[in-house]
């Protein structure tokens, strides 16, 4: 929109020093423990790293206190498919094809361990029903999950108002 400004949060002062993309604060922190005021924001977002959180419960917890009443979260993230089908398929293609792809094209070797590692983190991720009602536990209302290709999983929810 036309008013408002956008930061954003990550804790590795590596991966800050990487961005430079005009018009974004950039602060050092954790979901656990964001560096802005009770009621700050409008809109926070999460994309890809729920898997990287230790405690959930209290990542929750701090986003619902960041956000202002009425405040939208959204959490984006891959998840492991519904069927053991769709899960062993998309296993073999994250551990065998992708990083075989990924070393061919990046021509270096460690890149396929990335890759393996990027599906071991997916595999290990919190189930959608457990992020679902860790959200209501944390006080959200109008909890949601929409599901794309089967591993594309975007949770929504509002803070009360």
């Amino acid at each position: 929109g036309g008013g408002g400004n956008v930061v954003g949060v990550d804790p590795s002062p590596g991966m800050l020093a990487q961005v430079n993309v005009p018009g974004i604060e950039l602060l050092q922190g954790t979901a656990e423990s964001l560096p802005r005021a009770d009621g700050s924001a409008s809109f926070l977002s999460m994309g890809y790293a729920l898997r990287h959180i230790s405690d959930v419960g209290a990542a929750f917890a701090e986003f619902h206190r960041v956000l202002k009443p009425g405040g939208r979260l959204c959490i984006l993230e891959i998840t492991r498919p519904a069927t053991r089908a769709g899960t062993a398929v998309l296993r073999a293609y994250m551990r065998g094809a992708v990083p075989l792809i990924a070393k061919f094209v990046g021509g270096q070797g460690q890149t396929s361990h990335l890759w393996q590692y990027y599906w071991d983190t997916i595999e290990a991720c919190i189930a959608p029903p457990v992020v679902m009602q860790a959200l209501q536990a944390a006080g959200f209302e109008k909890v949601a999950r929409h599901v794309e290709v089967g591993i594309f999983s975007e949770f929504t929810a509002v803070k009360p108002a």
